[in-house]
């Protein structure tokens, strides 16, 4: 099928009279001056003669068809290749919209027959190797798709019957066969995620912890390095939750779980904060379900310096635990206070919190004193111990105060005796950093909790 050309453009008309009042008058026809028109009338015998004038058209006038002029089509003319409209643009810029896979042409050859599919095929019989089958025709299939060959259905009867013989295959397989299969299911499901286990410092590809990634580099804590995993997450299956609910986890689970992989908080760099990798609706698709809680600098596209930020159990001895273990209760405690800055403001919250504050203490103290220490770092937690007392006694009274004033007078001597400088002199005897960290005041004491100006012992 052929698309006729445009018509060609109309000139403009041979000059004559610029007006009807300057031709001359028409004459009547004479029977001899016009013949009526017979289709079946022998062509002229001379080829060569010029047309015969019409009496009717002015001399030098373009001759009309016998109909008159052509309406103006409301088509226009076939465009050429450069103004088709392009589509969308693709990976390697714009790209043409979708044609058929089979291009129309006069005779309809039939598209050419894939030989994959074939390859597909007489493998699925012979069962020789099994497998094999099912790999050439999901490529056969993918080929067909993109060139439009056929071969569709050999390259499916191939998948079936290669299935089948690796269905067989494996049933008769012995006991170590099965073992490697296992193995290889195992390693798969532990690759699921691209994530770093706990532990482990990485580089991010893009020099920063903020956005999207899709790969981390593990690398030595040794020396620099981007993050350094300090938990591991699972969240439960079902349905993507949406990335609101996914963050909201990530910020309640990596938070709470900082202290158990770094115990010391006074060994955490001021320049240290808190990152999380969270899955994306489309790695949820494929069975990603971990969020991974990281270490990194506060300034997303700067490193940390060299050395691991871990120190629990697997790093520290049994004293050391113990110190900071019951130094978590008091400083657990400490950050349960009101968002309310003024006390004024929110005094039954604040008596609440200081309750919880002198309970906290109370187990603190409890927790030091049932520990037998090694060394000489006995005296000096005893002395600790000693400040413990005396400060949940006035986080007592703050608990029951009738006023803002009452509460100020009896948190201000609480306070005092939990200053962290007082437990310089117990950590520098059981080998712990003795540098307090500095808190910011415009988050509430950070570590320290609300008001509380960064008690943590």
């Amino acid at each position: 099928m052929s698309i006729p050309p445009p018509p060609e453009p109309q000139g403009p008309p041979t000059q004559g009279p610029e007006s009807p009042q300057d031709q001359p008058p028409a004459q009547a026809p004479s029977p001899q001056a016009s013949t009526p028109y017979n289709p079946y009338a022998p062509p002229s015998q001379d080829p060569y003669a010029p047309p015969a004038q019409d009496p009717h058209i002015p001399y030098g006038a373009q001759p009309q068809p016998p109909y008159g002029t052509p309406p103006q089509t409301p088509y226009a003319p076939y465009p050429q290749a450069s103004q088709i409209p392009q589509g969308p643009p693709g990976p390697y810029g714009p790209q043409p919209y979708q044609t058929w896979s089979q291009g129309y042409t006069p005779y309809n050859n039939p598209a050419p027959l894939n030989g994959m599919s074939v390859a597909a095929l007489v493998l699925g019989i012979l069962c020789c190797i099994p497998g094999v089958g099912v790999v050439l025709g999901l490529i056969s299939l993918n080929q067909i798709k993109k060139r439009g060959e056929r071969g569709r259905s050999m390259a499916a009867a191939g998948m079936v019957l290669s299935a089948f013989g690796l269905m067989v295959w494996v049933l008769g397989a012995t006991g170590a066969a099965t073992g490697f299969w296992d193995e290889v299911k195992d390693s798969a499901r532990d690759n699921s995620s691209a994530s770093p286990v706990k532990g482990e410092c990485f580089d991010a590809p893009s020099g920063s912890l903020e956005g999207m990634t899709y790969d981390f580099d593990v690398v030595s804590c040794e020396g620099e390095h981007d993050g350094e995993v300090f938990a591991v997450v699972r969240m439960g299956s079902g349905s993507y939750p949406g990335d609101k609910k996914v963050t909201a986890t990530a910020d309640d689970k990596c938070y709470a779980l900082q202290d158990a992989y770094a115990m010391d908080g006074w060994a955490v760099p001021d320049d240290v904060d808190i990152y999380y990798v969270t899955p994306t609706a489309q790695s949820w698709s494929l069975g990603d379900r971990e969020i991974t809680c990281v270490f990194g600098n506060t300034d997303e596209k700067a490193s940390l310096p060299g050395g691991s930020l871990r120190n629990d159990a697997t790093t520290l001895d049994s004293d050391q635990v113990a110190y900071l273990k019951a130094a978590h209760v008091l400083n657990s405690a400490l950050d349960t206070a009101p968002d309310a800055r003024y006390v004024e403001d929110d005094l039954p919250g604040h008596k609440a919190w200081a309750g919880r504050v002198s309970t906290a203490l109370t187990q603190q103290a409890d927790l030091l004193e049932r520990h037998e220490w090694l060394g000489g770092s006995g005296k000096p937690v005893a002395a600790l111990v000693k400040d413990l007392r005396a400060a949940q006694k006035e986080w007592a009274k703050a608990a029951k105060a009738s006023d803002a004033d009452e509460f100020y007078a009896h948190y201000d001597k609480g306070a005092d005796l939990i200053d962290p400088q007082k437990s310089v002199t117990a950590r520098e005897a059981l080998g712990l950093a003795t540098t307090p960290p500095s808190y910011d005041g415009s988050d509430g004491g950070g570590d320290g909790g609300g008001d509380a100006g960064g008690m943590e012992v």
